[in-house]
C-alpha cells in the first residue's frame, strides 16, 4: 500500500497490510519523502515493514550523475533510519539503467530493494527483467506496460511466468477492489495500491503551477478503499 501522509500510516497499521511504501507527492508519481516521515512510519505502533521510494524528482527515469549520488545517498539514510527496504528505478535507453541499480543494491546492503513503475518504460521487459535478477533486485512493481494494470493481464502473467520465482512480481496501476480477483490470477506475489480519495482543502493563494488558489483538494488514503482491496487479495 502507497502512504504519503499520516493518516494512511495509521489506516495501514489499523488494517494490517503486509508492506507500506512511504512516499510523497503520489500525484506526481511520488518522490522521495522527507526523512522525518520515514522516522514516524517506523515509529507508528502496528507498522508493517516500510519500503521508502526514492524517486528525487517528478518526470523521466534518466538520471544524471548528482542525481544519482542523491539517489544512493537517499537510500544510505532512509534504511539508517530504520526502513526494511527501498524503492528505486532507473531507465536509461530504453534499458534498466545497470549501474544506478547496482550502486542502490550495494548500498542497501542486503535490505530489499524493489525496482518501481520505471519497468513499465523498459523498451524489453524480458532483458530487463532478466538483468535485475542479476543484480540483485527483490521485486518488480509493474503495470505490465498499461496505464491500469487490469488491462494488461496477459502480460503481467508472462512477466510472473518470465521472472520464475527468481524474483517477485508486483502488479500496480490503476488497482481497484472489482478488478483484484483477475490481478491475483495471473500468479503475481503482491498487489500494490493507493487506494486514493480527494479531501477538500483550498487554499486561497497560489503555490505553484500545480497548486493554484482554490485547488480542488489534496489526495489522501480512502480507508474503506483500501479494506477493500485488502480483503480481495486475501480472499484470492
Amino acid at each position: 500500500m502507497a502512504v504519503q501522509d499520516a493518516h494512511g500510516l495509521a489506516v495501514a497499521a489499523r488494517l494490517g497490510v503486509d508492506r507500506i511504501e512511504l512516499c510523497s507527492a503520489l500525484p506526481l508519481g511520488g518522490i522521495t519523502p522527507s526523512l522525518g516521515f520515514v522516522e514516524a512510519a517506523v515509529g507508528t505502533a502496528g507498522m508493517p515493514p516500510v519500503h521508502v521510494l526514492v524517486r528525487p524528482r517528478p518526470g523521466g527515469f534518466d538520471y544524471a550523475p548528482g542525481e544519482v549520488t542523491t539517489i544512493v545517498s537517499d537510500v544510505r539514510h532512509v534504511l539508517s533510519a530504520g526502513a526494511a527496504g527501498v524503492v528505486v528505478g532507473g531507465v536509461r535507453d530504453g534499458r534498466v539503467d545497470a549501474e544506478l541499480v547496482g550502486r542502490v543494491v550495494a548500498a542497501a546492503g542486503g535490505a530489499e530493494v524493489t525496482f518501481h513503475r520505471a519497468f513499465d518504460t523498459v523498451a524489453d521487459p524480458g532483458a530487463g527483467l532478466d538483468e535485475l535478477v542479476a543484480l540483485g533486485v527483490r521485486r518488480i512493481l509493474t503495470s505490465a506496460g498499461a496505464a491500469n494494470v487490469a488491462d494488461a493481464l496477459p502480460a503481467l502473467e508472462a512477466l510472473v511466468d518470465a521472472a520464475a520465482g527468481r524474483l517477485e512480481i508486483m502488479a500496480g496501476g490503476g488497482v481497484r477492489p472489482g478488478v483484484v480477483d483477475k490481478i491475483v490470477r495471473t500468479g503475481v506475489a503482491a498487489v500494490h495500491a493507493s487506494a486514493k480519495q480527494i479531501v477538500p482543502d483550498p487554499v486561497s493563494v497560489s503555490l505553484g503551477t500545480a497548486a493554484p488558489a482554490g485547488g480542488s483538494g489534496r489526495e489522501t488514503t480512502d480507508e474503506d478503499e483500501a479494506a477493500r482491496i485488502l480483503t480481495a487479495v486475501r480472499a484470492g
